[in-house]
This record gives C-alpha cells, sequence and structure tokens, in this order.
C-alpha cells in the first residue's frame, strides 16, 4: 500500500553498540545481498537461532 514503508513499526527496537570497522564491513555485506544493516543483521541473528535450535532443540520463546 502507498505510504505503508513510513507507518511506524510494532516490532521491538534494539540498540546496538558496534566496534565501527565492523560496522563498515557489515554494510559492505549487506549492500552486497541487496538488504539493509538491519535487515541482514536479522538474517544473520535467524541463522544463529537456527543452528543453535538444530543442536539443541526448540526455543520455547512463550515464556
Amino acid at each position: 500500500m502507498k505510504g505503508e514503508a513510513n507507518m511506524p513499526s510494532s516490532l521491538p527496537h534494539f540498540t546496538l553498540r558496534i566496534n565501527p570497522k565492523l560496522m563498515q564491513k557489515l554494510r559492505y555485506i549487506a549492500e552486497g545481498n541487496g538488504r539493509s544493516v538491519n535487515k541482514e543483521t536479522e538474517a544473520l541473528i535467524k541463522a544463529h537461532v537456527e543452528a543453535y535450535e538444530k543442536e539443541h532443540g526448540p526455543i520455547n520463546a512463550d515464556k
């Protein structure tokens, strides 16, 4: 829909303090993958959680 990109998100916000050189590298990777740094970070976290659950079993996030 028109204007949807400007709507406030109901998703939780997360502030990350990161080394500037590491941020530059993450930005480079994100651009190469056609993502924003935020979406690249989300994809990395999702992959890490999936790998953890594969090894240790599902995490009950409803607690």
